[in-house]
């Protein structure tokens, strides 16, 4: 092992006894994710005129749905990893010992998120663009996780930011193993967690700068968050030493990104639309605002278009029965109008008379007279 002058440390402990209650550093760090996620999309979804919450009634699906998908993943693409000889039949359900595959997660999560927005009546890819650069926040933050575990590291390295990994202990779970009362360490190896963690942080700046600028809409700003994070997953794979399958040379892993990230662009390039708005009832049901117009407001020329004529902003035409109604008020008020018009005119020919202004009539003078 090569001697370096400086290296990140990495726990001797990935688990802490709380009474009963074992307290594990992956699945804290996967929980804190999720919950930052959820803050994210819970934000951008209001400004987007979603009800309150609305987020948790699509987690409550989606993330149960998302940690199933990405354990059914790792399950399919590495079961060396969890059957065996000499390995427990619980080690597929222990998901505190890492083997979360993010493309299940995803899948898992879409499908959980999918069966929460056709009971609530919301479009899908409302939801998606909302949590498109909140979701490589929680995989950032979930990626330390591994930190924790000493696993996903990358090649030995003698960069001052070489990541040193200990041996864990299989006979004690979450701890390093101990050695002449002192920790084993295997090594200084590429930080390819940090690595991965520091690139999803920037795929969700990316994603929400663009988003901001672009305003996409029917899912294109999920689709941009696939492509950015498939190209950082992708090299990042490249410097992993971690066991796992390959295919014509490369990893598993790095030709499921290359599968995706060709499914996201092709998607992205075709797929176009506004950006949808949410618009809550005085009944409680979710209407869907088509485009980037508030739901009040409504285009003057809407109200004087004819019958079938598209409704500015939104592409849907305008009911006929709207378009008979604003005709109706519109000839209503001209005819009002008018008569205000001719009751004036009327007005000012009886006060100047007949006779030139400031010149009593006849009749007048005759009848001033009489009354004096």
């Amino acid at each position: 092992m090569k001697d370096v002058l400086a290296a990140i440390p990495s726990p001797t402990s990935a688990a802490w006894q709380l009474g009963p209650l074992a307290l594990r550093a992956y699945a804290l760090c996967i929980i804190l994710g999720i919950v930052v996620a959820c803050w994210i999309t819970e934000r951008r979804m209001r400004r987007r005129g979603a009800p309150p919450y609305l987020v948790l009634d699509v987690a409550i699906w989606a993330v149960p749905a998302g940690i199933v998908g990405a354990r059914v993943y790792s399950l399919i693409t590495s079961p060396q990893e969890y059957f065996g000889k000499g390995i427990s039949p619980l080690e597929p359900l222990e998901i505190w010992h890492g083997g979360l595959g993010i493309w299940g997660a995803v899948a898992g999560g879409v499908g959980g998120a999918w069966i929460a927005c056709r009971m609530k009546g919301v479009p899908l890819t409302f939801v998606m663009d909302a949590a498109a650069p909140a979701l490589p926040v929680a995989q950032a933050i979930g990626r330390w996780g591994n930190w924790f575990n000493n696993e996903l590291y990358g090649r030995a390295t003698s960069l001052p930011w070489g990541v040193r990994i200990h041996e864990m202990d299989p006979q004690n779970p979450g701890h390093a193993l101990v050695m002449d009362g002192k920790p084993v360490v295997l090594g200084t190896f590429q930080p390819t967690f940090l690595y991965e963690s520091l690139w999803n942080v920037g795929v969700a700046v990316l994603v929400w700068l663009l988003d901001r600028r672009y305003r996409f809409g029917r899912g294109r700003a999920f689709a941009l968050y696939v492509m950015a994070y498939t190209v950082g997953r992708f090299w990042v794979e490249y410097l992993r030493v971690d066991t796992a399958n390959h295919f014509l040379g490369l990893r598993l892993n790095d030709w499921i990104a290359l599968l995706v990230f060709a499914c996201a662009l092709v998607y992205f390039l075709r797929i176009r639309g506004p950006q949808d708005r949410l618009e809550v009832a005085e009944g409680g049901e979710i209407q869907v605002i088509r485009g980037d117009a508030p739901a009040q407001a409504a285009a003057p020329e809407a109200a004087e278009s004819e019958a079938g004529e598209p409704e500015a902003g939104t592409g849907e035409p305008v009911p006929a029965e709207a378009t008979a109604e604003a005709k109706q008020e519109a000839d209503a008020k001209e005819e009002a109008k008018q008569e205000a018009e001719v009751k004036t005119e009327k007005e000012k020919k009886a006060d100047e008379g007949d006779g030139p202004p400031g010149e009593e009539s006849s009749e007048a003078r005759s009848s001033s007279a009489a009354d004096r």
